[in-house]
């Protein structure tokens, strides 16, 4: 059995369905905690998302970073499973994974909980979490793909390192941007930045910093949010506000998700269950960056949180917190 087989298999059993060349599903834990009603992902709270119908991706499995608290397996090299010369379409990707997705729900026919309504609905996801493993913006097709979701009526949420600017400048000049736009911020500085993320790219740090400041120039054209995720005694000193506020000014995002590290996963073999910070302290360090963007004249406050998954929402406005028709 080759180890390509071997990688799969035992991905496999962790719930992961490989569709095509390239991409990989995965039912969230939200999603299933949802179909038996016993809670909702903090993306239903505060964006509107329908959780139960909600279908967690990647398109590209393979990444050029190597984060330290990153719960996917970046101990395997997914770039050598991937064969560049077969790119799969976004129409194969979607279908499949939406089928994918229907068989792994099957197993909840069975369960007494099951709120039927739901399990019903799930059939047909409506909004994409193009976030579980990989770069999605390595994928060659990510625009096509983003429009054929849009051309479905569906929502569309990546999740990018910022290592590709020009792709998601080409994004937006294509009118390919989706419903919202991530931008991981886990280092306040370009010493920590290369310890944290052990990039594979060449010149990270200034690519991720272009990222930063192209972000102004999507305003009004997709939703932007900068989502931290912060592990105790390391990336969440007090030091550190003020650098994080400076990356924070040059982005100026619509959101900021400040989210505490959760040691599950392959992350659990790199970062303990020690290092998770409670959510009061998530908390205190998101009113330190609030009070410090201020400072700079950057009016955001904490619009809302999710204690079971130890995260703070900081915004300028809450009403634009919900997702609109009209911006899928």
């Amino acid at each position: 059995m080759s180890n390509k087989s071997n990688v799969k298999k035992i991905l496999e059993k962790q719930g992961y369905r490989f569709v095509g060349n390239h991409s990989s599903i995965k039912i969230c834990r939200w999603t299933k905690k949802s179909l038996i009603d016993e809670g909702e992902c903090y993306k239903s709270r505060f964006y509107g998302i329908n959780t139960w119908r909600c279908c967690q991706i990647s398109p590209w499995i393979g990444c050029n970073n190597k984060c330290r608290h990153c719960w996917r397996p970046i101990e395997i090299n997914f770039n050598k499973l991937i064969n560049k010369n077969k790119i799969d379409s976004p129409e194969f990707i979607i279908n499949n994974s939406i089928k994918s997705q229907q068989k792994l729900l099957t197993g909840f026919k069975g369960n007494k909980k099951i709120n039927s309504g739901k399990f019903r609905e799930a059939q047909e996801p409506m909004q994409f979490a193009i976030s579980l493993t990989g770069e999605p913006t390595l994928y060659p097709k990510l625009g096509e793909f983003i429009a054929e979701l849009r051309k479905k009526g569906k929502t569309s949420f990546v999740v990018t390192n910022g290592l590709q600017p020009g792709v998601l400048s080409n994004l937006n000049k294509e009118g390919n941007l989706p419903t919202q736009l991530y931008l991981s911020v886990n280092a306040s500085n370009k010493k920590s930045y290369d310890k944290w993320h052990r990039s594979k790219e060449k010149n990270a740090w200034k690519k991720f910093n272009d990222t930063l400041e192209l972000f102004p120039k999507l305003k009004g054209k997709t939703r932007t949010v900068i989502r931290m995720t912060l592990v105790k005694d390391i990336n969440m000193k007090p030091e550190m506000v003020e650098e994080y506020v400076k990356l924070i000014k040059k982005a100026r995002p619509d959101f900021i998700e400040v989210k505490g590290f959760m040691s599950v996963g392959f992350a659990r073999k790199r970062l303990g269950y020690e290092m998770m910070p409670r959510h009061n302290l998530v908390r205190d360090y998101a009113e330190k960056i609030a009070i410090a963007l201020n400072k700079k004249n950057e009016k955001y406050k904490i619009l809302d949180e999710h204690e079971a998954s130890a995260v703070i929402l900081l915004g300028k406005d809450k009403k634009i917190m919900k997702i609109k028709r009209s911006e899928v």
